[in-house]
């Protein structure tokens, strides 16, 4: 089992597929890691050399925010918005969608489950 930037990628997929495994990694920037270290897109990890696979780790280290670095720079991102207390910020601090949906149906997805209101039924 190949261990990339602390995450076990599966060993029967092929190489774009298996990195995207990794968080911070989609299917183009996976694609180009590959084409930049010249391996085979049909490829399955299992059929990889520990010297590619190293490969792959060193560059994915020196070239790309993955993981728990990316994850604390969200979270990060989204604490500096609630502490300006900018419209996005208040937004994320009552868990209400930010980027202009409607809330009045639907949302339910960020509000959570309804919540019956005593009295509304009309």
């Amino acid at each position: 089992m190949a261990r990339i930037a602390g995450v076990n990628i599966p060993t029967s997929k092929r190489v774009p597929i298996a990195l995207t495994y990794i968080t911070g990694i989609g299917h183009s920037s996976a694609k180009a890691i590959c084409d930049e270290l010249k391996i085979d897109h049909s490829r399955r990890v299992n059929e990889l050399s520990d010297q590619e696979v190293i490969q792959i780790r060193e560059h994915i280290d020196a070239s790309y925010t993955v993981e728990g670095d990316l994850r604390r720079d969200v979270q990060m991102n989204v604490k500096r918005l609630m502490d300006l207390g900018c419209y996005r910020g208040l937004r994320h601090r009552r868990n209400l969608p930010v980027r202009g949906q409607r809330t009045h149906t639907n949302a339910r997805t960020r509000k959570g489950p309804a919540r019956a209101i005593a009295g509304k039924k009309k």
